[in-house]
């Protein structure tokens, strides 16, 4: 009997959907490019599973399975994807299916189902969220692409995706080309913002409340029972919690404050800048962690550059004050979380528009409530909010979230300047307020940047009192009309 699907790319996700495919009972052939990777899951983990079959080459992949053919790649992005699709293509024939299931870019997702479709072929570019625990267990996909080939397969991916409490579909189609790609990438914009803002909201925990990792641990898991409820909050419990069996110290002690990254925060930031979006709280995420890898430059700074340096501004007889801060504290990682979310989905409703996709940002909400690293308990108010109103360019005019971050405002904007006036970095949570106080403000000192742009180039303006574009003869003070 021929596989339903095949799939390229045995890493730790490939391995993990090859197995959920096959717990739900699909017949899945799988390839891996190198040997080794490819014998060792077939010895192990596939060998528990006889719905699994190997195959030796791409070819015969190929051959195994039924048509129309249904091939999942998951591969490194950039030219790798390019090169299987070029073997691939000479042994596929007219209404076969690509699945390109890893981090690519959405413009190569375009110029590829684009390329592929001049072949008769039909491309999937699909978002697959949630880890190693979520490809085994239950992801979130985010498909783009040809709706026939997702017509084709969605019953396997339906299958293999999370369930939010038990019943909501965690996979989709959103519309053509590169739209599952692109709402992937936002979706790890907002995820590297809400790491930051949860990394900033310990920092303060630690430094200004003289709070140990076990006791910080204690709060993140009471927030993870309110409104703060998510899978990030959880595990930041988890791991304050957690001790190293070497040393016996919290294992966070242990770990080297230089965080990583593969880029795609860097490209929502990229993507926001060629569209006109402002994104300040998840590019302000990308540049914390390019900031955390200059470590050695930091440690020689830290013997050079003053600061205020970072007394407690609560004493330990202070508990009450104590109790009031970490409340505040509760406030600010709220609200600026909020606002990373806007920044997020206001993103997709422009690249929706620029793009042609038409995106149901309320049925992008509820595929992150369940499987992926963004789940939170507030999703379901975000899609709520975009059911109440398909037209909603911003998620803080909505009324909900309008009141929720109103109501957090004075515990917020006291964490940010605690944090200012202690020396302490909040570039997430003090650009997410930003983002807001410029938000909310009818008149912004733009027109003084107009003023300059006229004045050293001759750029115009625009006026409040007539229509049209002007330049001011400025040594003078004339004006006139621009042309």
């Amino acid at each position: 009997m021929r596989s339903e699907i095949g799939l390229i790319g045995l890493g730790v996700m490939g391995q993990g959907l090859a197995v959920n495919m096959a717990i739900h009972g699909h017949r899945v052939s799988v390839f891996n490019p190198t040997p080794e990777l490819f014998d060792e899951f077939m010895r192990g983990r596939a060998a528990l599973y006889p719905s699994i079959e190997g195959a030796a080459d791409i070819r015969q992949l190929v051959d195994s399975l039924e048509c129309p053919r249904r091939i999942m790649l998951m591969i490194k992005s950039g030219p790798p994807v390019d090169s299987v699709i070029s073997e691939l293509v000479d042994f596929l024939s007219p209404g076969d299916i690509i699945i390109d299931a890893g981090n690519s870019h959405f413009k190569d997702t375009i110029r590829r189902t684009r390329e592929l479709a001049a072949r008769g072929l039909l491309y999937l570019g699909i978002g697959i969220s949630g880890g190693e625990e979520g490809a085994l267990h239950g992801p979130s996909i985010m498909a783009g692409g040809s709706e026939a080939a997702w017509r084709s397969v969605e019953n396997i991916l339906s299958d293999i995706a999370a369930k939010a409490g038990g019943t909501v579909q965690c996979s989709g189609y959103l519309g053509p080309d590169g739209s599952g790609h692109f709402a992937k990438m936002v979706h790890n914009g907002i995820e590297y913002a809400s790491m930051q803002l949860v990394a900033e909201t310990y920092h303060m925990m630690r430094c200004f409340l003289r709070m140990n990792p076990e006791e910080i641990s204690d709060v993140f898991r009471i927030w993870n029972t309110r409104r703060l409820q998510s899978y990030l909050i959880e595990i930041t419990s988890s791991i304050l919690a957690h001790s190293d069996g070497s040393t016996g110290k919290p294992i966070v002690d242990m770990i080297k404050d230089a965080a990583q990254q593969k880029g795609t925060g860097m490209w929502s930031v990229f993507a926001a800048l060629e569209l006109g979006v402002p994104v300040p709280t998840i590019a302000a995420a990308v540049e914390a962690r390019n900031m955390s890898a200059l470590k050695e430059q930091r440690e020689r700074a830290s013997g050079i550059l003053a600061g205020p340096g970072l007394s407690s501004p609560v004493s330990v007889a202070e508990a009450s004050r104590k109790g009031q801060m970490i409340e505040e504290i509760e406030d600010a990682l709220y609200a600026s979380l909020v606002c990373a979310y806007a920044q997020g989905f206001a993103l997709l409703c422009a690249a929706s528009i620029a793009y042609g996709w038409n995106l149901d940002s309320g049925q992008i909400a509820s595929l992150w409530t369940g499987g992926c690293i963004i789940r939170a308990a507030f999703l379901n108010q975000i899609r709520e909010a975009f059911d109440r109103n398909r037209g909603l360019c911003n998620l803080l005019l909505d009324e909900f979230f309008a009141g929720e971050v109103a109501s957090c405002q004075d515990g917020w904007r006291s964490t940010v300047a605690a944090a200012a006036n202690g020396g302490l970095p909040a570039p997430a949570m003090a650009s997410a307020l930003s983002y807001y106080d410029s938000y909310r403000l009818q008149v912004l000192p733009a027109n003084l940047i107009q003023a300059q742009r006229d004045y050293f180039g001759a750029h115009t303006y625009e006026r409040i009192d007539a229509d049209g574009a002007f330049h001011t003869h400025w040594p003078t003070g004339r004006e006139r009309p621009a042309g």
